[in-house]
């Protein structure tokens, strides 16, 4: 079982049930009647044959033979195999010309077929045999064994430190020029699957906002937008709620937290919809008037995104995304940089078929802005030891600059916002 940076440090999820109150249990009955969205359909076999054309062409393109790449999103990228890390290797190699490989163990075979999606031949090894000699063998069939081999940037050194052993003198480079190069690059049906997610995500938070009662936990609130998400239609595997004083901390606090009036509130949640992902961040104040701090930290945050928004063009570097928010955050008397009070983290990640995936938007990334490219944009404004401030909502880049997967909310009165298709 998996447990994610949320479920970790906020107390979602399994860590948290056990101070779960019994207060939700209405509104998470009544999440669980809630209409179905309209799913897009999943990733088929002509759009993988496209994403294996384009990574043979970016590895002839950079001189790279073949590229290995182990279990994990990248391998259900290419292949539609999904699999999870053991010590036992599940992957592929695909060459730079012909059909790629499956490497799995024998009595996995069957599995792996139901769900590979492209055309390729998968070989087996017994449990006493080395799977990457099978590796190393499918590369001098193929007359590659001398040519540069990239490796995947999630793959555990295991693999290279076998291939190693049963390829002498293999010329190992970085695979990230044909990973990076076609994950980063989001076509359509990749973007449907996200903008489904990203509604689903946004009207979990709609139906919950109103739910929230004085005393309940955080495990309560997770629990109420948790079953909303998953009768919507998305999977959902813990969510990050907090309270008060915990807002002020990115990613929370261990200590109890409950609501009560006049309480900030920070809903930081996501979900899947056929291997696509959402983020999305909305910050409340619960019960009473925001007091004029409150308000002002709210306004100045959401001031934050739209400069992020419009520094957001094409053939800019990532980096100066951050840079833009950064220079209005000090003007305004925050950080400098990354210090406290102020914005102490980057101000968005990749995302798509991993929550958080290359690149981001973070000082002194160089990487041109392009069409196809997904990031979170969430300059979020954290005084310790008071509250935080964190909106969140995701955006693709088109040739005419930055496209809403979720349009933030205009003012802590209607603190949700809107999909970006309506």
């Amino acid at each position: 079982m998996r447990i994610g940076r949320r479920q970790l440090l906020a107390g979602g999820g399994l860590l948290a049930a056990a101070s779960m109150t019994g207060l939700a249990r209405s509104a998470t009955a009544q999440a669980a009647e809630l209409k179905k969205f309209a799913i897009p359909p999943a990733i088929g076999r002509p759009e993988r044959l496209a994403r294996l054309a384009r990574a043979q062409a970016l590895m002839q393109a950079n001189g790279i033979g073949a590229i290995i790449v182990e279990s994990g999103a990248s391998l259900d990228y290419f292949t539609g195999v999904q699999w999870w890390r053991s010590e036992r290797l599940t992957g592929t190699v695909i060459p730079a010309t012909g059909d790629p490989i499956i490497v799995t163990p024998f009595f996995e075979k069957p599995s792996i077929e139901e769900s590979l999606g492209i055309p390729a031949e998968v070989r087996t090894w017994h449990e006493d045999v080395e799977p990457l000699k099978l590796v190393a063998d499918f590369l001098r069939e193929r007359g590659l064994a001398s040519s540069p081999i990239g490796m995947e940037e999630t793959n555990r050194f295991f693999i290279l430190d076998k291939l190693n052993q049963h390829l002498p003198g293999a010329r190992v480079v970085s695979a990230n020029p044909v990973v990076r190069g076609c994950r980063m690059i989001k076509t359509a049906p990749e973007l449907a699957l996200m903008q489904a997610a990203s509604d689903i995500t946004l009207a979990a938070f709609a139906y919950t906002w109103p739910q929230l009662k004085a005393g309940m936990t955080v495990a309560d609130i997770d629990a109420i937008i948790g079953q909303a998400t998953r009768a919507m239609g998305g999977s959902y595997d813990g969510g990050l709620v907090l309270l008060g004083e915990g807002t002020a901390y990115p990613h929370g606090t261990r200590k109890p937290q409950v609501v009560e009036r006049g309480i900030n509130v920070l809903f930081d949640c996501g979900c899947d919809v056929r291997g696509y992902k959402s983020d999305i961040s909305r910050s409340f104040v619960w019960g009473a008037d925001p007091t004029p701090e409150q308000r002002k930290v709210w306004d100045q945050m959401a001031r934050g995104q739209q400069i992020a928004n419009q520094a957001a063009k094409v053939g800019a570097p990532a980096g100066s995304v951050d840079d833009a928010v950064r220079r209005a955050y000090e003007s305004w008397g925050y950080g400098p940089g990354y210090k406290l009070p102020g914005l102490s983290h980057r101000t968005g990640h990749g995302i798509g078929m991993e929550g958080h995936e290359p690149i981001n938007l973070v000082h002194g990334e160089m990487t041109a802005l392009a069409p196809g490219m997904c990031f979170s944009n969430e300059p979020g404004i954290y005084l310790p030891g008071k509250f935080g401030i964190r909106l969140e909502d995701c955006f693709y880049m088109t040739a005419a600059g930055p496209k809403w997967f979720s349009v933030p909310p205009k003012s802590l009165e209607e603190p949700i916002g809107h999909s970006g298709v309506s």
